[in-house]
């Protein structure tokens, strides 16, 4: 390498700028870090928990590994006149090999594994539990009500939460492992069958956040998003209040003819519209289906033509979901069905 470089001297520049230009894309991601998918994009105080712990981590590798470099450098280009003395450098050897390490690494083992314990609560209590149950390739999510523990506000692949105040998340399988993150509100917890884990979230003002299973569970992992929708307290209250009624009464000739689709198709059987005969829970809750953001976890945005697409050709669009495609209903039928179930809301 010398004899390529010429000197020593030469090959050591060559080596510090060829670091340096490995490093400039890192360095400049980093002031792109925000978004709805960046545990650095901070909007609660759970996930400004994770951030200054990520940010500990890199600046503390920044310094261990500068160190390191420095070190390794220094050894390479200072003169050698003579070779040097058994155990005239064992200090440095036990001090930098041994002592640093076990030190830096207990320190961090300890402070990752306090912020860990704040992640699933704390000593406020919170001002909400929800319950959230993944499906392959969806999300269950029930609202216990406070004066009956027994009974629920189900819905599907949409969650609110009050902004401001502390929510706890109380998660589990009903199949496989998934793992229940929503990068901008805090960490993640894996969904585990028969086992119910904690996890606490906060969103610091009202807004949408994005979630997403964060452990692969199957052919459509990563068509396994839903969205967090922080609402002011008293929003969230009145919203949770019409969540808890039944489903309205369609008002279109074409919505009620997609009502009386609804049950010749036996969608009944799998989906279930609270104050109708459908009861089924294969599938998800439908009874607001219209109001919520997207179809099929995040597969496509909500509107009239994308249920119809859904209906016909979910498989084609999220192939390996429990869904059947009804490819064999006409256009009249899709259409009147897709009109139904997007004025649920």
């Amino acid at each position: 390498m010398n004899a390529l470089l010429g000197t020593p001297g030469k090959a050591v520049w060559v080596h510090r700028v060829t670091g340096i230009v490995m490093l400039l894309p890192f360095i400049a991601g980093l002031s792109g870090c925000d978004g709805i998918m960046s545990i650095l994009d901070v909007r609660g105080p759970m996930a400004e928990q994770i951030a200054r712990l990520w940010w500990v981590l890199f600046w503390g590798s920044v310094v261990l590994g500068g160190g390191t470099i420095a070190l390794v450098l220094y050894v390479v280009t200072r003169p050698h006149e003579r070779a040097p003395r058994i155990g005239s450098g064992m200090g440095v050897m036990i001090g930098g090999g041994v002592v640093l390490p076990v030190v830096t690494l207990w320190a961090l083992l300890i402070y990752g594994v306090s912020l860990g314990t704040r992640q699933v609560g704390g000593e406020e209590p919170p001002a909400l539990t929800i319950e959230v149950v993944g499906h392959r390739f969806w999300w269950e999510v029930r609202y216990p009500d406070p004066v009956e523990p027994d009974e629920y506000v189900v819905s599907a692949n949409e969650i609110h939460i009050p902004a401001g105040v502390p929510v706890d998340f109380f998660v589990s399988s009903a199949d496989v492992i998934h793992s229940f993150w929503v990068p901008n509100l805090g960490g993640k917890i894996d969904m585990i069958p028969g086992r119910v884990n904690q996890i606490r979230l906060q969103a610091n003002e009202p807004g949408v956040f994005r979630g997403q299973c964060a452990e692969y569970c199957g052919p459509q992992h990563a068509r396994m998003a839903f969205f967090v929708r922080a609402h002011p307290p008293e929003a969230f209250e009145e919203w949770l209040a019409a969540e808890r009624g039944e489903a309205e009464e369609p008002t279109s000739d074409l919505a009620v003819q997609g009502r009386e689709q609804f049950f010749q198709q036996a969608c009944m059987e799998c989906h279930t519209i609270r104050g109708t005969p459908a009861r089924g829970r294969a599938g998800p809750d439908l009874t607001r289906l219209g109001a919520r953001k997207t179809l099929g976890a995040g597969t496509l945005e909500m509107s009239e033509e994308n249920i119809a697409e859904w209906i016909a050709h979910n498989q084609q669009l999220k192939p390996g979901n429990r869904m059947l495609p009804y490819e064999h209903l006409d256009e009249e039928t899709l259409q009147a069905l897709s009109a139904y179930l997007e004025s649920l809301q």
